[in-house]
């Protein structure tokens, strides 16, 4: 898959939360069936934290939401009630980011794979999505 980065933006339904990421415009995206995102029905990509931009006033129209081990913070904005990012249990250093919320153009590619999040542990030692929200030294030159 290509590895470039290049800028994504995108939002939530009501256009009232917006952001920005850079990462690659192939990407691979993560169907998980843990009790929260089954029922949102939810396919994410994961990157650094530090690719990942919040947009205008966007961080006062948004609340959070944890259970569990609290360690994923589930982000939805407060007017239209859509995730269109949240900070994941699998990468609290990176940004997960809803695939069907990045406005249209820039990806190019999508490889979906599944999480097994009822299993969570055995699944996220088998998956590598640890690495995701790793950046690279090559990254940083690419932003």
């Amino acid at each position: 898959m290509d590895s470039e980065l290049v800028l994504h933006t995108g939002g939530c339904h009501c256009k009232k939360v917006r952001w920005q990421v850079y990462a690659p415009s192939s990407i691979v995206a993560w169907d998980c069936n843990c009790s929260n995102c089954s029922m949102r029905k939810t396919t994410n990509f994961v990157v650094s934290s530090e690719r990942f931009e919040l947009l205008g006033d966007s961080k006062e129209l948004l609340t959070t939401y944890t259970f569990g081990t609290h360690t994923a913070k589930h982000t939805f904005c407060k007017v239209c009630g859509i995730t269109s990012f949240y900070i994941p249990r699998s990468n609290p250093d990176g940004i997960a980011i809803s695939l069907w919320c990045v406005d249209p153009g820039t990806l190019k590619h999508v490889e979906i794979k599944c999480f097994d999040g009822q299993n969570w542990e055995s699944s996220y030692g088998q998956t590598g999505i640890a690495s995701c929200s790793k950046a690279t030294s090559e990254d940083s030159n690419d932003i």
